[in-house]
């Protein structure tokens, strides 16, 4: 279980620093490598952010459930 838990991690930590990156920044930075100069001639873009923020908030509690189950399991097996 704790296999799955620490394998589970890692993938959330990945996908965690992709979707951050992924947000339209306020100054530029990262995201507008990917494009995000563009989103004001794209239509909808408001329900992809709303979107790319739910998946994001998602992911991290999934991040943050991981890490409690995590740390519980190696204060049990102390």
């Amino acid at each position: 279980m704790q296999t799955v838990l620490n394998i589970m991690l890692i993938v959330t930590s990945l996908l965690l620093i992709l979707l951050v990156l992924l947000h339209r920044g306020r100054g530029g930075g990262l995201s507008s490598l990917f494009g995000g100069g563009m989103q004001s001639s794209l239509a909808g873009s408001s329900v992809a952010e709303k979107n790319l923020d739910r998946l994001t908030v998602l992911v991290g509690s999934i991040w943050v459930i991981t890490i409690v189950g995590l740390g519980l399991m190696m204060k049990m097996n102390v």
